[in-house]
């Protein structure tokens, strides 16, 4: 896994390294290595998650032929939004 470091940002860098890490599941794996796992809950382990990358895939397929419809993307609402000074209307004086 490599991340590129631009501009001295190592900040920048490291986020990105925990994102990829995320996706490709290093952390689930150094979590469940942690203690020992019984063979039987193994084997249970593998089946519960082929079957849900079947479905995935399955999923997915689906989608592609146009037999249901693709989920729908929420917007990104995690950053703020600039909100400009607002002016009140001024209205003419009355005598």
């Amino acid at each position: 896994m490599q991340v590129l470091v631009r501009d001295n940002n190592v900040e920048q860098a490291l986020r990105i390294l925990k994102r990829k890490m995320q996706r490709e599941g290093v952390f689930r794996e150094m979590r469940r290595a942690k203690f020992y796992e019984k063979p039987s809950e193994k084997a249970a382990r593998e089946k519960s998650e082929a079957i849900r990358r079947a479905r995935k895939l399955a999923r997915k397929q689906a989608i592609r032929e146009g037999l249901i419809a693709a989920p729908v993307k929420k917007p990104n609402d995690k950053r703020p939004t600039r909100t400009l000074p607002s002016v009140a209307p001024t209205s003419p004086k009355q005598p």
